[in-house]
This record gives structure tokens, sequence and C-alpha cells, in this order.
């Protein structure tokens, strides 16, 4: 199986916040906000959604393609992904524009307020994926990207029979509801977190019977409470692999994606699959920034079966 990994490629600027968001608002006056954080850190990271998920594929020993728009100052970022074993063929230069940028201030609770500049992921819209020459037993993952971009690349994976997981991510907000619900009908796998299965709800009018009947795969991520598989009438609990310690939560979702889609790609179950996305995401909690951390597939299925206990299923990954 090949893995085309599409959406955001961009520059991570994080800041650091030494308190608590909640302190700072009024709740009787949430419709005219104005507030202004002094930061204690600040610092440039290489990131974007379908990156991130490349870059922890390939740590898993895959070779992923990143599909995407970026800028002319993307070439250091290129070789670095390079090194890293990521195919970067399918990410294509706008040579009058920047990469896309994303600004991420995170307090002491982990939470975030996050902005991003679209820059040259605007054209991501104008990449096609039949290029790649995909076939039926490859997959394509539809992360957080320009919208236009994500329906296109959604109606071909349909048109042309290929699997796909849908991520919408940050986008759910610029995604009207039926929109929602057509690029869902047809994927592989919806990936939610809980915040965004209740706005997805929302926009498409469905109660939690609806949402699982939408897709033959839901999964919902729940942060420290792990994550929920709904399929095929089954619910099935993902608990989380405790980091041994905690940095930065930047890229946390997406490193799980990628432990997910490792799995997946070898045929494990989804017990299995959905314990190495949480073990994926422990790495980049010990980290700071989304593509610091550093492993190889030996080493990552050692310390799965420290965490999770021995699998038949984990070791053929390596035998």
């Amino acid at each position: 199986m090949r893995i085309a990994v599409t959406g955001s490629i961009a520059f991570d600027y994080l800041m650091q916040f030494d308190g608590k968001f909640q302190d700072h608002f009024l709740p009787d006056q949430l419709d005219k906000i104005s507030v202004s954080f002094l930061v204690n850190s600040l610092r440039q990271e290489r990131g974007g959604c379908a990156a991130n998920i490349a870059y922890s594929l390939a740590l898993l020993g895959e070779r992923p393609i990143l599909v995407g728009s970026v800028g002319r100052d993307f070439t250091e970022y290129r070789r670095s992904l390079e090194a890293a074993g990521v195919d970067t063929s399918g990410a294509q230069t706008v040579e009058d524009e920047y990469t896309s940028s994303f600004f991420a201030n995170t307090d002491r609770n982990g939470n975030q307020i996050c902005s991003f500049y679209s820059g040259a992921m605007r054209f991501a819209k104008n990449i096609s994926i039949a290029a790649l020459a995909l076939v039926t037993k490859d997959m394509v993952v539809v992360s957080p990207n320009d919208p236009d971009a994500m329906v296109q690349i959604v109606e071909e994976c349909r048109k042309t029979g290929i699997p796909y997981l849908f991520d919408p991510g940050q986008q759910i907000v610029r995604l009207d509801g039926p929109t929602l619900v057509r690029c869902v009908k047809g994927a592989k796998l919806l990936i939610l977190n809980e915040y965004e299965c209740g706005m997805f709800k929302k926009k498409a009018g469905l109660d939690d019977r609806g949402m699982t009947g939408l897709v033959p795969v839901l999964m919902i991520t729940l942060g420290e409470n792990g994550s929920r598989i709904y399929t095929e009438g089954r619910e099935i609990p993902i608990p989380i692999a405790r980091p041994a310690r905690i940095l930065d939560p930047t890229g946390v979702g997406d490193a799980f994606r990628s432990g997910l889609l490792k799995g997946l790609s070898h045929g494990l179950s989804w017990e299995i699959a959905g314990r190495m996305g949480s073990l994926a995401a422990a790495y980049v909690l010990e980290t700071e920034g989304a593509q610091k951390h550093h492993y190889r597939l030996p080493e990552f299925v050692k310390r799965y079966e420290s965490v999770f206990g021995k699998s038949e299923e984990i070791a053929s990954l390596i035998s």
C-alpha cells in the first residue's frame, strides 16, 4: 500500500503562555473579546498537518508521498523531509508565494489559540492526485488544506475508487454541513477530535447514530482520555500511551494518524492500529515541535510492547 498524504505544509510559530487562557475571558462578554497574552517563548518549527503525518510515517518505515502547495522558502524544509524518508515529489512550489504559516499560543494547561496564514496553500486546489497513478490498494489522506482542494481530492478519490481517510480538522469551520456529509460519504475512515465531532454534528444536523452511520469507521480522539473507534456496531476504546514528559502538544494528532495508518497499511486490527497511534502521539508530546522526534521501527515496536504488552501483530512489523 502506498500512502499519499494531502494537506497543509507550513512553518509553525509556537508560543508559550505561562498562565491559563480561561482566567482572561469574561463569560458574559465573549461577543466582544479583546485580549493580549505576553508569551515567554517563541520558536519556529517545521509543521503543517500533511507534512507532520508524512514525517512520522517515514519514521515508521513507510515512504509516504507528500502532496500539497509550498512557497519559494521551502527548499531546506524539502531536504529535511527527504532525508527523513518522505517522497516530496507531490509538493508543488508556487514561486511568488511563501509557505503557509501556523501561529499557536499554548497555555499551561495545554490549551491552544491558533491562527493560520494560507500563503501558498491557496493554490493547492490546482493540484491533482492523478499523476500519482494510485491504485485501489493504496490510501489517500485528506487532511486540513485549502477547502476547495480538500473537496477536489475527495471527488478524485471517489471517481477513481481510491480509498481515502477524511480528516477535516481545523477546516471543519470553513466547510458547510452538506459539503462535510458529501466528503464523508465514500470515505473509508473519518477522524475527528471530540470538539470537531460536536461541530460536525451541529453543521450536518446529525445525532450520534447519524454520525456513526455516515462512514464505515469513525474515530474520535479524546485527548488524555484516549480515543474511540466506532465500526460494524462496535465501540472500541483505545487507551493513551503515557508520555515520559509533556513538552508541546503541537502535532500530536498528526502523529496519532501516522501510527494508525502504519497499522492499517499492514492489515493490523483496529485495536492494535489505534494503540500504535497513541504511542506515535506520545513521542511528539515529549519533544518541542511536531518534527523533532526520532526513532526507528524496531525501537517503536519495543516501546509498544513495554506499554501495551507483546502481540504477534505488532511483532510482525519487524519479523
